[in-house]
Parts: C-alpha cells; structure tokens; sequence
C-alpha cells in the first residue's frame, strides 16, 4: 500500500507540471473509431475528427491517475513523447463481448474519446485490458490539429440549460443530461424530471457533500416519435439516440449503439459524465464507466435505478447482485482481481477494502448473521455470480433497489472520481 501511495503521489507530482494552455486550446477534440470482433478477438479502425465547444474537464489533473475502466486512451506530445492527458473508460462493445452471441458472429461497434483540442502534434494511443486485466496497445493514431479534414459540423445543435449551476466547470464535475424520447411538446416534461433527478442526486451520499462542486446540464434534444424501441413487443420508434429494451436479449437492459449520437447531443453542453433519460414508464436501465448512463425516467423506481446507474457510470462501480439473470459469461475470471473497486475475487484483496475492515472481522464474512448487516467485509456473491465473487457489505444501492444509499467502499471510490475533476 505505502508503494502504491508513493507512485500515486509523483504522478499527481508529475501531472501537475503539465500547463493545460502550454498545450490545448479551451475546447474540445472528439475522435470517432469502430471496434469490430467477436469473443475472440477485436480490431480498432478510424472514423473521423470532430471539434466540439465546450471543455468540460478539469485544467489542472490532466492525466488519470484512477485506472479504472477496462479502457484508457492516452495523449503526448508528438515531438517529445511527454504524456500530456490521459483517462479512462469502458464500452459497451467490450460487454458484447461477453456474451453467447459473441460466440458465433461478428458486429461492429462505434466509440470515440474526447479530449482538449491540442494546439500542436500529438499521439494518441488506446489500451484494453486483456483477460489478466493488463492494458495493451490496441490503437495508434497521429493527429494535426490543423488538419482541414477535422469536422466542424454541429450534427444535433440544441439550446442548454442548468439544472444546478456550482460553478466554472474547469473545477466542478459536470453531468450532461440529454432526453430519449421526448417530443417538441414533451420538452418541459423532461425539464421537470432533470429538476426531480437532481433534487434525488443531492440526497445521497457523497454526492451531498459535493453539491457546490457539481454543475447539471440540461439539452433540449427532440426526438421525431415519443418512447423507445421495445423489439419483443414490435414497438419501434425514431427517436434522436436509438435505444432499445432487450440489449443483448435483457429485457430490462436499455442502452443504444448509437454512441455517435449520444456524443453528438451531448457536445451541447460542458460534461464530464453523460445521463439520458428516456421517455418511458417500462422498468429499465444501463450504465457503462464514463461511456453513458441511462434510465426510463418514468417508472415507479426510476429514483434508485437513477443512482445505481450513476454509480456504474461515474465510478465503474460493478453489480454487487448475483441472482437475476444477465446475458454476461464469464464477466469476472475468479483466477484475477477485477479492476471493479466494490467487488472482488481475494487474489489481490490488499488493492481493495481491506483497510476499512476490522481486523477480527472474517473472511468470507457470514451474511446470515445478523450482527454483520451493517460490517464491511467480504461477503460471498456477486458481479453476477453466487461464488468466487465477494462484495464489501450485505446490502448497498448497487446490489438492490430498496436500500437507502451507497456502502463506504463505493462512497469512497465516487469521493476519488469527483475529487480528481475538482480539486
């Protein structure tokens, strides 16, 4: 742990040297690719430069010192070779990847990073954990800032609006909120329901001690037709992102791949995290680290599934449930530690919780027992599965819907996300 608090340490050091206007311009460069593959193998390809508006990031921690997230993509200067920004994310490609469909065909999936718009050459790099966990190469660009071929072209152009307003988004973390489904006349709808998942938001923990340091954008974002795609129910609908129910054949899983778009409305606004609400009362969500949030904004639960999925989003926190059913196999290897900071398989327990822990608490920890119900441990079950994976509490939001918040080990992964976007 000392060894790591001291790597931790040169690296914020180092990330502090780099002066955000020695290198970028206060706007925002957008690469689009596609990842094509099956279970077994993927392939990166280019798709284009876009510049967008608004920098929404932090000016000053420029370089992720986090690493969570099953990507990361990293910038450096072309002539020195000094990285000059990094972050990371997930996708929901690498997800597909996980599942019985996967095994027999291959699709193509759309992603894209943004990043400050860089005043000279630079290199951009792009790394996926292999099934250890280890980030290799995947994808190597070269790009010039002044090359004409970078688009300027404003694809969804909307108005914004704040929902909460803490301040100067280079020092406050900044949620984009975009709207599925809502027609012209359906726009203050979606307005009311921003308003209603803020008031939720600030209702939990830590997000309530971060109240002055959260901006909450609003775009108004119209769709052609009211709802979203419900395939087994023949319902489609021309919505401006394209989500559908039944991804990856979950009936409750409702995500789009049309990640194009969602980046294309979000632009409209300073973000750091993206969160769309879509038009519809039917029971649903999804959630990918730093890719997007996602919630039928009008079912009866829609308040918890908001903040279980932001804490996907936001976090990279994983499921702590293991006894619904998923189309995911294989999702955690027991033989590694997952990167996931709320979940593990005790083949690296000394790079999680353990040292929120009693020191005469067991591992496994008895969940059965109800002197534990309140005891950070290691309680057997979850990330899908009922054994080999362990999560830090009996109950938290991320496992069910009915408890009241988030457990310390999520509230302090949250806490290592906001600070680095706003101290």
């Amino acid at each position: 742990m000392r060894i790591f608090i001291l790597l931790l340490s040169l690296t914020l050091t180092l990330a502090a040297q780099i002066k955000f206007e020695d290198h970028f311009h206060d706007k925002t460069l957008r690469l689009d690719y596609y990842e094509s593959g099956n279970s077994k193998s993927e392939s990166f390809s280019f798709a284009g430069l876009r510049e967008e508006p608004y920098w929404g990031g932090s000016k000053t921690n420029l370089l992720d010192t986090v690493m969570y997230g099953n990507y990361r993509f990293v910038i450096k200067d072309y002539r020195s070779g000094d990285e000059i920004y990094s972050n990371a994310y997930s996708t929901l490609f690498m997800e597909w990847q996980t599942t019985e469909e996967a095994k027999s065909i291959t699709k193509t999936f759309s992603g894209s990073i943004t990043f400050p718009f860089p005043k000279d050459l630079v290199v951009i790099e792009i790394y996926k954990r292999d099934k250890k966990t280890v980030f290799r190469k995947r994808f190597q660009q070269v790009i010039d800032p002044a090359n004409y071929f970078i688009n300027k072209e404003r694809k969804h152009e909307f108005s914004n609006f704040k929902i909460h307003y803490a301040g100067n988004p280079a020092v406050c973390y900044d949620i984009v909120v975009i709207p599925e489904g809502y027609t012209e006349s359906e726009l203050e709808s979606f307005r009311e329901k921003c308003n209603t998942f803020a008031e939720v938001l600030f209702k939990f923990e830590p997000f309530n001690e971060y109240k002055d340091r959260i901006n909450i954008w609003g775009v108004n974002a119209v769709s052609e037709e009211s709802g979203a795609d419900i395939p087994a129910d023949t319902v489609w609908k021309n919505t401006i992102l394209n989500s559908t129910y039944y991804t990856f054949d979950s009936e409750r899983y409702i995500m789009t791949e049309d990640y194009f778009s969602v980046k294309d409305v979000a632009s409209n606004a300073p973000y750091d995290q993206i969160y769309i609400l879509a038009n519809s009362d039917k029971y649903g969500g999804g959630a990918i680290f730093n890719f997007y949030s996602l919630t039928a904004a009008n079912n009866p639960r829609a308040d918890k599934v908001f903040i279980h999925e932001l804490g996907h989003g936001l976090a990279g926190l994983a499921d702590e449930y293991y006894t619904s059913d998923v189309s995911y196999q294989d999702y955690y290897p027991t033989d590694v530690e997952p990167w996931e900071p709320n979940i593990t398989t005790l083949v690296n327990f000394e790079s999680k919780w353990k040292d929120l822990m009693d020191e005469d608490t067991e591992i496994p920890t008895d969940a059965e027992d109800e002197d534990n119900y309140n005891v950070i441990g290691v309680y057997e079950g979850g990330g899908y599965v009922a054994k080999g994976v362990y999560r830090p509490t009996v109950n938290s939001v991320m496992k069910a819907l009915e408890p009241d918040g988030f457990n310390e080990v999520s509230i302090r992964a949250i806490k290592l996300i906001l600070d680095r976007y706003t101290k």
